[in-house]
């Protein structure tokens, strides 16, 4: 698992609110949540999953309910920069050899009174590094991890960064403090654990609960720690079978332990497939004073249902999928405020290299140089500025093309990775160059085949505009878009491939796992030695350094012919006009990245 979140496009977040009373003027503390104000939050996809760091937990829908519940060592703020949590201090105590200590506060506790410490974050690093992995993967037919027999140690998640700890962690005779020792520099080490929703995982003294029968918190951490340090693996293989999949739910579990959590906020219903409240915890002995006492996610997949419970009052704060119908609606209402930008999720067109299609050197007589002149042409013909033009402006006046990558507009490197990666070449259709490339590579009419999803209206005006355009240089475009184009991606059916990624943060480690040689998001099978040896210099990379490397990145797959990113989605942002502090943040968790300072009036 890389951090960093598949997009379906049409499952967009919706959201919704309701609010039922606000505190008196002049009453009371400002940073004390008025026990009558409630908050209603409308999402497309149910929560499955206290544990976000699993491939099946990894999804928004867990994410933005996680990210209230558990403290954290940091989270992204509205200029896309790392803010202190609440959790402790993270510190590079070395260089060489890189060493990262983490030191807890003193209130950083479980809702049950256990300490946040040391077990919690050494269990995290188990989990995340597959280090302790005996097998490669474990999974069914259908993708689903399978439990561990005994002799099977499996983790379901991998970082690069974790992976890169191989040694058992120096630890304070408190657990307060917990030192790495990375194998070598590592750019992302600030960022590799207790980031934004993820916190520090699930607690240790819950896992060893369940995994191996021990009810005393201090003796089942120290139970963890031991299994971790001996790499134990019968001890491993419960722990991971707990890790894996003992947190998910689709409903109130009756098993409290289930629901321990370091923030202020705790679970206190979840029907099936309806919704989940959330109700401060009295408990909390963090700094964090969010103001409203009760927040509510209901779940519905239908953006126009939310926007007509906007105007019947019922919901007053809702960020559904941006659509021209949404808009038009919501603009119609009295007392409601639209705010248009970017959303978390961007748009990219994605080639197939190892298929024997039209882009693949196999197909070419085994020419890369000639390969590479069809992707190119390919790329001269999609008409990236007329889609943002005709999908997205009408929903976002100020939207541009996305001209990165990896960085999200706005973020710190994203302007001088921009100048530098040679996407401006891409700025206009040429389909007399485009010609020129396909007629010395020697080829004529070559078939591409797209797959999109076909049921979403902006992937389908996508792909009509990509296929007029790619026809008049001589393509012959093959609609091979299906619903079910998640579970295709890597199986060799498509050469050009529409979908959306949502990152996670602004790391430059984060897209590793997209373009290195047979890596797990690399579905197209692209393959460069020269990208892969800047992606281990990405790796090891100084701040100073960071910039300079992730342009080159970027440079090598333009000239590549990788692909192309096309746009951010565009968001709406549509809420009653008494909601203050209402904003959004182009990473995870988007709208729900600055809750403790909602406030009603």
């Amino acid at each position: 698992m890389n951090k960093r979140f598949l997009a379906a496009g049409a499952s967009v977040a919706a959201a919704a609110m309701v609010l039922t009373a606000c505190t008196p003027p002049g009453g009371g503390d400002d940073n004390d949540a008025s026990k009558d104000t409630n908050l209603n939050i409308g999402w497309n996809e149910s929560f499955r999953s206290m544990n976000t760091l699993t491939a099946n937990g990894n999804a928004t829908s867990n994410a933005i309910l996680t990210y209230l519940m558990n403290d954290n060592f940091g989270y992204y703020n509205d200029d896309l920069e790392v803010t202190d949590g609440n959790l402790g201090k993270v510190e590079r105590v070395s260089e060489d050899p890189l060493k990262v200590k983490y030191s807890f506060n003193d209130d950083a506790k479980w809702s049950d009174g256990t300490p946040v410490d040391a077990a919690d974050l050494a269990l995290t690093w188990a989990g995340m590094s597959s280090n302790f992995n005996t097998v490669e993967s474990n999974s069914d037919d259908e993708g689903n991890v399978k439990k561990n027999d005994e002799d099977t140690v499996y983790f379901d998640s991998s970082t690069i960064g974790a992976s890169l700890i191989k040694d058992f962690p120096e630890i304070s005779d408190d657990g307060k403090e917990l030192t790495f020792e990375y194998t070598k520099p590592y750019s992302d080490w600030a960022d590799e654990f207790g980031i934004g929703a993820d916190g520090v995982g699930v607690p240790a003294h819950i896992v060893a609960k369940k995994a191996l029968g021990i009810d005393d918190a201090e003796k089942g951490k120290q139970a963890i720690l031991d299994a971790i340090k001996d790499k134990d693996t019968k001890k491993l293989s419960k722990i991971s079978n707990v890790w894996n999949t003992g947190f998910d739910f689709t409903s109130m579990p009756e098993d409290e332990d289930l629901l321990v959590h370091s923030g202020p906020y705790k679970m206190t219903k979840f029907e099936e497939g309806q919704y989940v409240t959330l109700e401060l915890d009295d408990n909390y002995s963090g700094p964090t004073k969010p103001k409203i006492n009760t927040i509510t996610v209901r779940y519905n997949g239908d953006p126009m249902a939310m926007v007509q419970a906007v105007e019947n009052g019922e919901v007053d704060l809702t960020q559904p999928q941006a659509t021209s119908d949404v808009l038009s609606a919501a603009e119609d209402l009295d007392g409601v405020k639209v705010d248009t930008g970017d959303d978390a999720t961007y748009e990219h067109v994605d080639f197939t290299f190892d298929n024997k299609g039209p882009f693949d050197p196999a197909a070419n007589g085994g020419d890369e140089d000639k390969a590479r002149k069809v992707r190119q042409a390919f790329l001269k013909t999609v008409p990236r500025q007329d889609i943002v033009d005709k999908i997205i402006k009408p929903l976002n006046p100020d939207a541009k093309t996305r001209d990165s990558f990896n960085q999200v507009p706005g973020s710190p490197m994203y302007d001088a990775i921009v100048k530098g990666n040679g996407m401006e070449e891409l700025k206009e259709v040429d389909v007399d160059g485009a010609k020129k490339l396909l007629k010395e590579a020697g080829v004529d009419s070559p078939t591409v085949r797209v797959m999109y999803d076909n049921t979403n209206s902006r992937r389908q005006q996508e792909f009509q505009l990509i296929k007029e355009s790619a026809e008049k240089a001589g393509f012959e475009i093959k609609d091979v878009g299906d619903v079910n184009w998640g579970t295709r991606l890597g199986d060799g059916t498509y050469d050009v491939a529409l979908f959306g990624w949502q990152s996670e943060g602004t790391g430059i480690t984060e897209s590793d796992a997209n373009y290195r040689t047979g890596a797990q998001n690399n579905y197209g099978g692209y393959s460069s030695k020269k990208t892969d040896k800047i992606l281990d210099k990405i790796l090891v990379a100084p701040e100073e350094d960071q910039e300079k490397l992730s342009t080159q990145l970027e440079k090598q797959l333009t000239d590549d012919a990788f692909g192309a990113p096309l746009f951010q989605f565009p968001s709406l942002l549509i809420y009653n006009e008494k909601l203050k502090n209402a904003s959004t943040i182009t990473v995870s968790p988007t709208l729900m990245w600055n809750y403790w300072e909602w406030e009603v009036n």
